[in-house]
């Protein structure tokens, strides 16, 4: 696709106090853009404000909230004019076999990970449609691609996201919008942190299962060695780029990890091929579809 690159961008980053999506917020003012950071508590960036009164709007908002979605979108116009790339970045992690996370737990996950991104996603269509431009940075997970134990319905947003986006990808493409799914391993930000990273109360036949995993969440907190600045600079230089792919893994684990698993799957997919296929009716020609 070719796409007009504008010397300025007005973006629209949720999660916007910490970790990437601060990272993302710092990257996007030093080059000059224009940011309308979203989060819960915009008092988290007033050091960010001092610094850049002008280019930056703060927003209290959270993603669950999807009422709102069109007046955040509204107050980012009326501020700067436009919403040139929205990134859907808020949410957090859980762990939780099956059996420990509830429904509500459950839902929480696909609220701010797949419901809150969407209304958003709705209200920017709009006015990109309308300039014939704009880039929707959509910031799933390695977790949006493979699960494992544990780590289910924070994988079951990731997931909806990841299809969701995929078709969003083909349905704007001609009007000059582009998607781009972002797939992170660990990154040094807040999401492994005691504080954040959401757990279900463990039922203790999981113990074996997930009692490695849990602490190992927990103790990667400081440690991970995904830098949230050298990321919010790959973002920002696909978002720029005459073309990009749908979806970009970033860090080494994310690469090696998602390589691992379409070379499993695809050699199960052929293993089963013949099998798979002897499902159809006899002789009834295959579908043929739009797309």
């Amino acid at each position: 696709m070719t796409r007009t690159i504008t010397p300025q961008r007005t973006w629209l980053v949720t999660g916007a106090s910490s970790g990437l999506g601060r990272a993302l917020t710092e990257t996007a003012l030093a080059a000059g853009d224009t940011v309308v950071a979203v989060m819960r508590r915009p008092e988290r960036i007033d050091d960010l404000l001092d610094e850049h009164a002008e280019p930056l709007l703060p927003i209290a908002f959270d993603v669950r909230d999807t009422e709102s979605a069109p007046a955040v979108v509204e107050a980012a116009i009326d501020r700067f004019g436009r919403v040139d790339v929205l990134v859907n970045n808020g949410g957090v992690g859980q762990i939780g076999s099956a059996e420990e996370v509830d429904d509500a737990r459950l839902r929480d996950m696909l609220d701010q990970h797949v419901v809150g991104p969407a209304a958003l996603t709705r209200a920017v269509l709009p006015g990109m449609r309308a300039r014939g431009t704009g880039t929707i940075v959509q910031m799933s997970s390695q977790g949006g691609r493979i699960s494992f134990p544990g780590a289910g319905s924070y994988s079951a947003g990731k997931f909806a996201l990841e299809g969701w986006s995929e078709a969003l990808a083909g349905e704007v493409a001609s009007f000059g919008i582009r998607v781009l799914i972002v797939e992170p391993s660990r990154f040094r930000t807040g999401f492994n942190s005691a504080d954040v990273l959401e757990r279900a109360a463990p039922v203790d036949v999981y113990a074996d299962i997930l009692g490695d995993v849990r602490a190992d969440m927990l103790a990667a907190d400081g440690r991970q060695e995904g830098d949230p600045h050298r990321a919010a600079l790959v973002i920002r230089q696909l978002v720029g780029a005459e073309s990009a792919p749908l979806r970009i893994p970033l860090g080494r684990e994310a690469v090696r990890r998602l390589r691992e698993s379409y070379r499993r799957e695809l050699a199960s997919l052929e293993a089963h091929a013949e099998l798979s296929s002897s499902a159809d009716f006899p002789g009834v020609p295959e579908s043929v579809r739009p797309v």
